[in-house]
């Protein structure tokens, strides 16, 4: 279950990006998140954690610079979805999470925008 603080990051987040383009609450797994149209393009995980759709090539990079996770449910790791984790000060991971947030919506909004 997310906790209130991780509840309240993700609306914040959804207030910053409906600025940019269409974004609404949704769930995925049964976890809150946010979406644009139809596509899914976050979501709260297990102990707060953000989980977010990235280019391969990018998820790759990242991973490869141990600055995310990929994620991976039950048994299957989802190829362009990563995780970043809430830090103690909830300001602090507001700025992590937004960093990637912005990446995120622009890529689920292209994928979109090429159907």
């Amino acid at each position: 279950m997310a906790s209130e603080t991780g509840l309240d990051l993700l609306h914040e987040i959804a207030a910053t990006l409906a600025a940019r383009g269409p974004i609404e609450h949704s769930t995925m797994f049964g976890r809150p998140g946010l979406r644009t149209g139809k596509k899914i393009v976050m979501f709260l995980g297990a102990d707060d954690r953000l989980m977010l759709k990235l280019p391969l090539a990018r998820v790759n990079a990242l991973v490869e610079d141990g600055l995310v996770d990929r994620v991976t449910i039950g048994t299957r790791t989802m190829r362009e979805w990563v995780e970043i984790p809430s830090e103690d000060d909830p300001d602090v991971t507001f700025e992590n999470w937004m960093a990637f947030a912005h990446e995120s919506f622009d890529y689920v909004r292209q994928l979109a925008a090429e159907k």
